[in-house]
């Protein structure tokens, strides 16, 4: 190398991030963690119900994990005046049913749209992420406060480490469930993992995931730090599938025994969750309370193999567009349309009267 090429500074800018139109500072997830620390009855309430729902996963609890809430999080005080309902719901029946709040802020787009709370929590395109984090984690820890353990999708591979920590119970979204990187994720959260079918209904691609999840691991990642590593995992016994429906619904008995079929072969434990919305509802909000009803008949008759259901509910029921300059209506979801918390109530003690029915069975 001669000594002018030596001190001439290297110029990629015609071959690097030419497609990158900013890059601006993020805040790292230690020092998130210091600004909003969990008191000591949170991370009590997140190691316990965590432990609950692994021992319903492992055939010790034979309570119905119930995972319920707005299909997406864009309002601090409406999603925490939700919380406040649904916690008394969750006292009412906690012989019957372990109530996790559905507190999801990261959403899977098919095209382009409001990507969720963490990437534009003011619904105006300003991505303020770094505030979005910060409501996320702050809105975790209150509605944990309430007493209510918080479930959510891990869709971006970074943002966990923000907010892992809060979580009780994780999904991962039928568009990711085969992601070798989401896979990976899950060997490594601390927290029980469900696994959606693909969103053609196949549930191989779930059945394949699990198996991943319980593997041990290493791939790169961010640490509390925000340095870049490599991370090690050491595999997560407490995955479960989620059936979801896909070209048609899946959420029937022979539905679920064909689900446990395909686990059965794979060395896995016969259980499943079923969602009770999506392709199982053909997107009509209301159909989740039919699904919802046949579910809870299938439970009442003794089927044990059904863990959990979910539910997309709201304080109001349907949904609305972003439109600039229209005010929103409050308490009716931006994404998919929700049932309304007068809708879940009864749908609730439906899924509790089915466990005291199926425990029936079982003496």
């Amino acid at each position: 190398m001669t000594t002018e090429a030596a001190l001439t500074t290297l110029d990629t800018t015609r071959v690097d991030d030419i497609r990158i139109r900013a890059v601006r500072p993020l805040v790292t997830p230690a020092l998130l963690q210091e600004w909003l620390p969990p008191p000591r009855a949170a991370q009590d309430l997140v190691e316990t119900s965590r432990g609950a729902i692994s021992r319903v996963l492992h055939g010790e609890d034979n309570r119905l994990v119930v995972v319920v809430g707005p299909c997406s999080i864009h309002d601090h005080e409406q999603a925490l005046q939700y919380a406040a309902r649904l916690q008394a719901e969750a006292a009412r029946h906690e012989n019957e049913l372990l109530v996790v709040m559905r507190v999801y802020f990261e959403k899977p787009r098919t095209t382009v749209g409001w990507k969720g709370y963490i990437n534009d929590p003011r619904l105006d395109g300003s991505y303020a992420i770094n505030d979005g984090l910060q409501l996320a984690r702050r809105l975790l820890l209150e509605v944990l406060e309430l007493g209510l353990p918080v479930g959510t999708e891990f869709l971006d591979l970074l943002s966990p480490q923000f907010i892992s920590d809060l979580v009780s119970w994780g999904a991962i979204g039928a568009r990711t469930t085969e992601s070798q990187s989401h896979r990976q994720l899950a060997s490594g959260l601390s927290c029980p993992v469900g696994f959606k079918n693909g969103t053609d209904g196949g549930v191989q691609v779930a059945v394949d995931a699990i198996l991943a999840a319980q593997a041990p691991h290493a791939f790169l990642g961010l640490t509390k730090m925000g340095q870049a590593a490599v991370f090690e995992t050491r595999g997560n016994d407490d995955c479960h599938v989620i059936l979801r429906g896909g070209k048609v619904p899946n959420y029937g008995h022979d539905d679920v025994l064909a689900a446990c079929a395909l686990l059965g072969a794979a060395g896995l434990r016969e259980q499943v969750m079923i969602d009770c919305s999506h392709a199982n509802s053909s997107k009509q909000h209301r159909r989740q309370i039919e699904v919802a009803t046949d579910v809870a008949g299938q439970v009442a008759a003794g089927e044990r193999r059904i863990i959990g259901v979910m539910l997309e509910s709201h304080l109001h029921e349907g949904r609305q567009d972003l439109v600039p300059g229209r005010p929103l209506a409050p308490g009716v979801s931006v994404t998919d349309a929700c049932i309304s918390f007068e809708q879940t109530a009864p749908v609730l003690e439906q899924f509790a009267a089915a466990v005291r029915a199926r425990r029936a069975v079982a003496r």
